[in-house]
């Protein structure tokens, strides 16, 4: 009787050693992913940012007489031609610009002196479709247009 006594206090005493290593061989494991979530290899920065103007109220076809002054030039040089330019088009897409340099230098950490537009374009926005009163109680239409006007800036 004694000898099974003591056997199964024994069994008993492992019993307890296997619910007490249970646990640590699970944090070990948690432990042993955490360090092979570290070692992932991060992103490659990216060379390029831009910026995006979305229904600007004036035709697409307006902006992109703006648009084909500065398309490739240095980002401080396009705004000093903007500056200079007396098209109401010039003020919003200023504006694009020194959104896409800005994205640029605090969110990737680019040379501000080295930007140029890389890629600058205008696409048709919002289309608002009026009418127009004409003679004898009629009608015709007339189509608002807006545009979306979008600047790639990378560093040379």
């Amino acid at each position: 009787m004694a000898r099974a006594k003591k056997a199964t206090e024994e069994v008993e005493v492992k019993e307890e050693a296997k619910v007490e290593e249970a646990p640590k061989a699970k944090k070990a494991t948690k432990k042993a992913k955490a360090e092979k979530k570290v070692e992932a290899p991060k992103k490659p920065m990216p060379t390029e940012a831009r910026a995006i103007a979305k229904n600007v109220r004036i035709t697409p076809r307006k902006v992109r007489l703006v648009i084909d002054l500065v398309r490739g030039l240095p980002v401080k040089e396009a705004l000093g031609i903007l500056s200079n330019v007396n098209r109401a088009a010039s003020e919003p897409v200023m504006k694009v610009i020194k959104s896409a340099a800005a994205n640029a230098t605090n969110n990737f950490g680019m040379d501000e002196d080295a930007l140029y537009i890389a890629q600058i374009y205008a696409n048709d926005g919002l289309r608002m479709k009026r009418y127009l009163p004409r003679a004898k109680g009629s009608a015709s239409g007339l189509v608002k247009r807006a545009s979306h006007i979008t600047v790639v800036v990378k560093m040379r």
